[in-house]
């Protein structure tokens, strides 16, 4: 799902709030239909009206649709070593692919 920006994301409530169908959304904003349907979920998800995202600023709203409350620092992905991989290439046997497996 591509990522819109705050007024796009804006006039998507809005139109939902107005009524419109999903695809009148999309056609509207000018974007696929899987991306209205993600951020309607995103917003739905959040408990986000279109009257609370009226006040909000675009970075509360930002916060708001784009927060990982799953996700922490120790579930992050650790830095690639480079060095240890190419000297892990140069012994025989050892391929990237086997790299990336392990």
């Amino acid at each position: 799902m591509e990522r819109l920006s705050m007024r796009k994301i804006r006039e998507v409530l809005r139109l939902k709030h107005a009524g419109r169908s999903q695809r009148e959304i999309a056609s509207s904003v000018s974007v696929a239909i899987g991306t209205v349907c993600g951020h309607l979920k995103r917003a739905k998800e959040a408990d986000l009206t279109w009257d609370r995202a009226q006040t909000m600023s675009d970075e509360e709203l930002e916060a708001l649709l784009y927060a990982h409350p799953g996700r922490n620092v120790a579930t992050a992905r650790a830095p690639i070593n480079y060095s240890h991989v190419h000297s892990e290439l140069s012994r025989d046997g050892v391929t990237l692919q086997l790299l990336w497996a392990e």
